[in-house]
């Protein structure tokens, strides 16, 4: 599910009237709108803000949707006190003071003081008072990620540089934010934006704006309303993380039960895995000392070098296409998905890991290991390719390459991996000779494509579901 589509949704239902339903005994939004004039004029006949160029007489409003009769439609400069922005020059910087917020200081959508740089006292009470937030006043961004909408909901005092505008209210705050908020405001936005580099919305557009202005009391309802749906669309948001988190645990828990034997029941009629072994090692012997590992009769604990060959090389002509592998184009989790560049074997041959369709390859480096970041590789050109040496390759007669894909993936696996890595911070990976005597659970080659089977059909179910919640 798109939380983020819902809550534009419930945005859009309230700024056209439909979210909540309309009082004939509210004041009509005509008097609010009165009253806010008269107050206005009266804040510029005491010098504390300055006339408009421009007011709401000066063209006629085009009406971007309808709206209920009490409504009214008004340019944002004219429902509020003033629309202005931050310091346009870097203000001299103090190791402590008032704290100086940039875009990064709000950019996701709550003002964050944790690493705002800081300016003197003395700087912030030579602004003008117009230029100082206060609670109840709004921060809007207008240069790179314009749109951003703040509420202040602060008494701590604070200055901010001119990527960030300041709409200073006089009505009702909540309401202008949610419209602010609105995906209309984000289109218009984009569309009178100008630059190249960062794109910026002039305070000129932000004060031309055209909003929604409901009753008051109406207005309060439907903030009311909006903050009601927005709770249980966070409580979502939670319980949806949690499902995800269980959705891969549950994956986890699937791979599990099937390298133990348990996932799919037994078959007597099937080959015993020590004659899948025997067939490639004829001296193959089991081991005598009993691994943690329980495993059904018919199945055979090994190694990882007793059924796979790693790192194989490839002879082929220098003129064949072959494909080129990097690992950033490897899926991770529990995906079995990659993509490739066609080049040409003589170009990659050297100094690149090899592999044929068929091969599992593996990432030996952290944390694209633990990110299980596998594949098993198929349909490239000619059946070849070479990738990064960061990729661990594994071949075998005996082992269905997605079933070993699946054990690769394992918790089993990768927990016998970590905690062996060697190398400076950042390059550290799993050496070779570790993976090669990390125990394999064998189990009959009839029961390793049930399990593969079995697997793939929980996780299309398990991957169902998921998509639901994410689209």
């Amino acid at each position: 599910m798109d939380t983020k589509k819902l809550r534009q949704k419930i945005l859009d239902l309230a700024i056209r009237g439909k979210l909540v339903p309309q009082d004939p005994n509210d004041e009509p939004a005509s008097v609010l709108l009165e009253r806010i004039r008269t107050e206005k004029e009266r804040l510029i006949q005491e010098g504390k803000i300055k006339r408009s160029k421009k007011t709401a007489s000066d063209d006629e409003i085009e009406a971007p949707f309808e709206i209920p009769e009490s409504w009214e439609w008004v340019r944002l400069e004219d429902f509020v006190m003033a629309i202005t922005d931050g310091d346009h020059q870097p203000p001299p910087q103090s190791k402590t003071g008032v704290p100086f917020l940039v875009i990064s200081d709000v950019n996701t959508g709550v003002i964050n003081f944790s690493h705002a740089r800081f300016v003197s006292e003395e700087y912030y009470n030579n602004l003008p008072a117009i230029r100082r937030a206060a609670k109840g006043d709004i921060l809007f961004t207008v240069t790179g990620s314009y749109g951003i909408t703040i509420l202040v909901d602060t008494e701590q005092i604070f200055c901010f540089q001119r990527h960030i505008g300041l709409v200073k209210t006089i009505s009702y705050s909540e309401w202008i934010t949610a419209v602010l908020q609105s995906d209309c405001v984000q289109k218009y936005c984009d569309k009178v934006a100008t630059g190249t580099a960062q794109k910026t919305v002039s305070l000129g557009h932000l004060r031309d704006l055209v909003i929604p202005v409901p009753p008051l009391s109406e207005q309060k309802r439907i903030v009311n309303e909006i903050e009601r749906w927005f709770t249980l669309i966070d409580e979502l948001e939670s319980n949806e993380g949690d499902l995800l988190k269980a959705i891969d645990k549950a994956k986890s828990k699937i791979l599990d039960l099937a390298i133990h034997g348990k996932l799919v029941p037994q078959d007597p009629n099937d080959e015993p895995a020590i004659e899948l072994l025997k067939r490639i090692n004829p001296k193959f012997e089991p081991c005598d000392e009993k691994d943690s590992l329980t495993l059904p009769t018919s199945w055979q604990l090994c190694s990882v070098k007793d059924v796979f060959q790693i790192n194989p090389k490839t002879n082929a002509s220098d003129s064949l296409d072959a494909a080129f592998v990097p690992m950033s184009s490897i899926e991770d989790q529990y995906n079995n998905k990659f993509v490739f560049e066609t080049k040409k074997w003589g170009v990659i041959k050297r100094g690149y890991t090899h592999f044929q369709d068929g091969d599992i390859a593996v990432a030996k480096i952290s944390p694209c290991l633990e990110n299980r970041k596998s594949v098993v590789l198929k349909d490239m050109p000619n059946g070849i390719g070479a990738g990064t040496t960061e990729l661990n390759v594994f071949r075998s007669e005996i082992v269905n390459p997605v079933y070993g894909l699946f054990f690769f993936k394992s918790n089993l696996f990768i927990s016998r991996c970590v905690g062996t890595f060697n190398g400076v911070v950042g390059q550290q990976r799993v050496a070779t000779k570790i993976i090669e005597d990390i125990d394999f659970p064998l189990p009959p080659l009839s029961e390793q494509k049930r399990i593969v089977a079995k697997i793939e059909d929980l996780f299309a179910v398990l991957d169902s579901i998921k998509d639901s919640l994410e689209n």
